[in-house]
C-alpha cells in the first residue's frame, strides 16, 4: 500500500466556477485518484452542483476522457457542464 499523494489542477467552468468564485484550485489526491472522484470532491463541498453530476464531461490534459481515467501527478483536469448561451439564430439572420 502506497502513501504517495499526487497533485491535480482543476479547471472550472460554468456552474463549478460560479460555485468556486475562482478558474482553478489544485487539490492533492491519493495516487490512483480517478477523475470522477474530482467531480464527487466538488459535489461534497458544494451540493447545489449535484444537478450537473450525470451531465459533466471530463478532461484531462486537454483530452476528453471516461469517468473512470486514473490520474497521474501534474495532471490538468476539466470539468465541462453543460452550457447555453451565445448568439440566437433567428434575429441575425433576419437582412434590412
Amino acid at each position: 500500500m502506497s502513501n504517495t499523494s499526487m497533485q491535480i489542477t482543476v479547471k472550472l467552468f460554468a456552474a463549478y466556477q460560479e460555485a468556486y468564485d475562482k478558474a482553478e484550485v489544485v487539490w492533492e489526491f491519493p495516487a490512483g485518484t480517478t477523475a470522477k472522484e474530482i467531480l464527487v470532491r466538488c459535489l461534497e463541498e458544494h451540493p447545489k452542483l449535484e444537478q450537473w453530476r450525470e451531465l459533466t464531461r471530463f478532461g484531462v490534459n486537454l483530452q476528453f476522457v471516461e469517468p473512470d481515467t486514473v490520474l497521474r501527478d501534474g495532471d490538468e483536469v476539466v470539468l465541462i457542464p453543460p452550457v447555453s448561451g451565445g448568439v440566437g439564430g433567428d434575429s441575425d439572420s433576419q437582412e434590412s
